[in-house]
This record gives C-alpha cells, sequence and structure tokens, in this order.
C-alpha cells in the first residue's frame, strides 16, 4: 500500500461513507415492497460474482460499496418485507438499528462489569424493566434472587437453562466428571429442535430426551409427562429437565405450564419455559394468559427480536435463582480477577452465558422501549393480532381452505383441503411469485401452510393483498 494513503478511514471519510451508507438503508426500507420477497438466486451465483482471490491493495470504499447493489441483494431474502409471513419474524426498527450501530461504534466487550459498567448496568435494567411489562414474577427481578440477561437466541438459553438444570440434579458433580448417561429431559413433539440439540452438546444424549405427546391443540400432555417421568423414575434415571413452550414454532400452541409446574415440583425437575416469539404478546394485559402458571418456572425467555421491533440477535432469558446458573457456568482464570468481581457488588454476565465474550446488545433494546414505550409497544402487538383474527376469518369463509390449529395471536396455520400436493404447489407458485413468503408444517401428518403477521411495517393492506393472491392462485391450480 502506498505510503501517501491512510490505512484507516479517517473520522472524516466515515462520516461521509457513514451517511451513504444510511441514506442507503432508508432508501432500502422506501422501496423494500417492490423486491421479491424470496430471494431467486441459484446455489453458487454469489460465490461466482465474487472475485476468487482477495485484493492485494485496498479498494475505494465506493468500490466496495457499489458491489452491494450488484451481487448481494440478488441473493438476499428480505425478512424486512412487510410480504414475508414465513418461519418467525425478525423484526427490526429505527431506533433498534440505530441503538445496534452505537453498539458497533463503542465496540464494547462486555464480559465483565469492569470491562463497561454501563453495558452490564443497562442491561440489567431493561432486563428488570421488561418483568412488569409482561407480568412476568417478580423472583425475575434482579433485585429477588433471580435475574435476566440478553442471549443471542432461545437456542442458547435452553442450553444455559439445561446446564443448570444438569448440575443442580447431580449436585455439580456433571461438571467435574460428566454425564453417567442417567438424566433424562422432556419436551414435547412439538417442541424446538434447539432443545434436542441442547441435549447432545450438553452430554445427556438425544436418546435421553423424551419426546411427549401432544393433545388436539398440539400442547404438551401432563399425563403423557407424569407417566413417562413414573417411568423413568422406575427404571433407575434421574428426571432433570422439562421444556415448556409458550408458542411452538409449528402452530403457536400454548403448553400448559401451570400442570407442568406442578409436575415438576413434585420431581425436583427444572422447568424452562420457552416463549421465543409469542412472549412478545404479553405486553398487552389482555394476552397474559400465556404466563398463566410461569411462577413455577425455574427458567424463562423470549426473543424482542422476533416481535418487539428489535433488530436480531437477541433474547432475554431469566432465571429465578441465579445462583444455580452462575455456579454452573463459572470459570475464573487469573487473568479475569479483578476488584469490582471480588467484591461480589457487581454482575459479571460472562458467568451467564456460554461465551466468555458479549456485545452491548441492551442498547437497541433500551432505544426501543424508550422510543415507542409501553402504548406503543401494545398497540404493535394488537394490530398485528388483529389483521391474523382477520385472515383467520377468511379462511373459515372459503369452503377450499380449512384452518389446521387455533388461531391464538398472529399465527394463521391453514392449507387446502384438497391434500398434501396440492398445498406444496400452492405454497411454490405463491413463493416463486416474490409477492410474498410463506413456509410450512405438518400437522396431523399434513402439509400446512404457515402465515405469520409480525413484521413491523405489514399492515392490512398486505395481509389482504395476500389472501387475494392465494385465492387467485388456488383457482389457477384447480384449472390445471
Amino acid at each position: 500500500m502506498s505510503d501517501s494513503k491512510p490505512l484507516h478511514m479517517s473520522p472524516e471519510e466515515f462520516r461521509r461513507q457513514g451517511h451513504a451508507v444510511v441514506d442507503w438503508i432508508a432508501d432500502y426500507y422506501s422501496r423494500i415492497e417492490t423486491l421479491p420477497v424470496l430471494s431467486r438466486v441459484p446455489p453458487g451465483e454469489i460465490r461466482a460474482n465474487l472475485p476468487k482471490h482477495p485484493p492485494q491493495q485496498g479498494e475505494p470504499f465506493e468500490r466496495v460499496f457499489a458491489d452491494v447493489e450488484r451481487i448481494i441483494m440478488p441473493g438476499i431474502t428480505h425478512w424486512q418485507s412487510p410480504n414475508f409471513y414465513a418461519f418467525f419474524p425478525t423484526s427490526t426498527s429505527g431506533p433498534a438499528i440505530l441503538g445496534d450501530l452505537l453498539s458497533t461504534g463503542l465496540g464494547v466487550q462486555g464480559m465483565l462489569w469492569s470491562t463497561s459498567p454501563a453495558c452490564t448496568e443497562l442491561e440489567t435494567h431493561v432486563l428488570d424493566w421488561l418483568v412488569p411489562m409482561l407480568g412476568l414474577p417478580e423472583k425475575f427481578l434482579s433485585s429477588s434472587t433471580g435475574g435476566g440477561v440478553i442471549h443471542d437466541t432461545a437456542s442458547s438459553a435452553s442450553l444455559c437453562a439445561l446446564l443448570a438444570a444438569r448440575e443442580r440434579a447431580t449436585q455439580y458433580g456433571s461438571n467435574r466428571k460428566g454425564c453417567d448417561g442417567r438424566l433424562v429431559a422432556y419436551a414435547s413433539t412439538q417442541t424446538h429442535s434447539s432443545v434436542e440439540k441442547a441435549v447432545k452438546i450438553a452430554g445427556l444424549g438425544s436418546d435421553n430426551l423424551r419426546a411427549i405427546e401432544v393433545d388436539q391443540n398440539f400442547a404438551l400432555r401432563t399425563d403423557a409427562l407424569a407417566r413417562q417421568i413414573d417411568a423413568d423414575k422406575k427404571a433407575g434415571l434421574v428426571p432433570c429437565f422439562v421444556c415448556a413452550t409458550l408458542g411452538t414454532t409449528s402452530s403457536n400452541a400454548i403448553d400448559p405450564v401451570r400442570e407442568i409446574g406442578r409436575l415438576c415440583r413434585e420431581n425436583n425437575l427444572w422447568l424452562h419455559v420457552d416463549s421465543a416469539m409469542s412472549g412478545t404478546a404479553a405486553l398487552c394485559p389482555e394476552f397474559r394468559f400465556l404466563h398463566d402458571g410461569v411462577e413455577f418456572a425455574d427458567s424463562y425467555c423470549f426473543n424482542p427480536h422476533k416481535w418487539m421491533l428489535t433488530n436480531f440477535d437477541c433474547d432475554c432469558f431469566y432465571v429465578a435463582d441465579r445462583k444455580h446458573l452462575i455456579q454452573t457456568l463459572s470459570v475464573l482464570p487469573e487473568y479475569l480477577r479483578n476488584q469490582a468481581t471480588e467484591s461480589g457488588a457487581v454482575i459479571d454476565y460472562r458467568d451467564w452465558q456460554i461465551p466468555l465474550g458479549r456485545r452491548f446488545r441492551s442498547l437497541k433494546l433500551w432505544f426501543v422501549i424508550r422510543h415507542y414505550g409501553i402504548e406503543g409497544l401494545q398497540q404493535h402487538v394488537r394490530e398485528h393480532v388483529r389483521i391474523a383474527q382477520q385472515f383467520a376469518d377468511w379462511v373459515r369463509d372459503d369452503s377450499r381452505f380449512e384452518l389446521a390449529a387455533p388461531v391464538l395471536l398472529n399465527l394463521i396455520c391453514f392449507r387446502l383441503r384438497s391434500g398434501d400436493d396440492e398445498n406444496q404447489k400452492l405454497m411454490e407458485c405463491l413463493n416463486q411469485s416474490g409477492s410474498l413468503y410463506l413456509t410450512h408444517t405438518k400437522l396431523d401428518g399434513k402439509f400446512t401452510l404457515r402465515l405469520c403477521v409480525g413484521q413491523t411495517n405489514t399492515k392490512s393492506r398486505h395481509v389482504e393483498r395476500a389472501w387475494q393472491l392465494i385465492q387467485q392462485t388456488a383457482a389457477q391450480l384447480d384449472k390445471s
């Protein structure tokens, strides 16, 4: 590199290029509805357009950024499109993006309180704000025995909960000696696949995860859970963990947490409640039926990045008794020792998660809560639920279709009555059109379409248009 060219971007150059990037993002959101929701590139096309070797000398930022539009954008599936109805959403908003930008600019590594006190204390405070906002038990407050921490995803939360459950059941012996093959975990057949991954990572083994059958509404059957726990005990095994879900991925089913919680208390099992997507609905008092029985939970998580206008990644994970989590995950080498930690007066969030390092995620969550306020967030949730219920009514009124599961909140599971092949063709045609993006599941063994209303800018007109396209495409398939 020439000596005359500065190695690093100057503050002035950063300001100029930063303005260009922010302008591009703003323009992106103004045109996002015109873009095909699902990327249409074939496998390998993006890489084929990239140089085989990295540049020997640095390139002007303008040239690099121009390749975003030319190379990257064709390979983007537009998760922030108001016509994105697939999976569960990963929402965002202006305040969240700006909070994340500020976090990136500060470049904080918040592993210890001492490495940036504001990173830790803001996180603790915002997590405490959310406890009454969601109507959660006070035991999850940092001023009580528990507390909250921001993880990347609910998958990490489930793993940490399982590890704490494992150690509590073995009096912290499995951390020293490993698992002996006797520990057993429980979840329903509808529980997220991250729990299966967690039992593998935690050393319990997938053979020791019991998939409990569900009822007609796809919620875990507590009678079946009770029988399985009893059978495992009689077989000399050690039941230690149950995951209950509030809003399963396939159908948004709500497990009976109160009944499950009583079983866990009777049998000394750790109860983890996964409310990754649906937990945001509890911002509204009328939807707090979700949290019935959560007072029995040892841990709880939900994802603001799914429906609470906060960009990925942001999972809020709570424990009722933080000492189990900290004792499970704490490792203190000499190079991390410091006076604040030794005093016991501070939280070191490195002990609440798998990795040592951590980002300043609470900034974006703080920005979102302060920008929208509780009332604004409630308005957002209520409108999406209203739109989803309207869509469910349209499905009921069309004799070609049927609802495949109860519509409790913002997820509609529906299908053509004419069979799996027709439903798969319908979904593929809709997705190929670029006008919307749906995904599927199987319920009662039948191919089922899922439409989730949760994107930041999704309004009635978008969902009404989606339904019109669904009806028109179904009619075309019927004629062919």
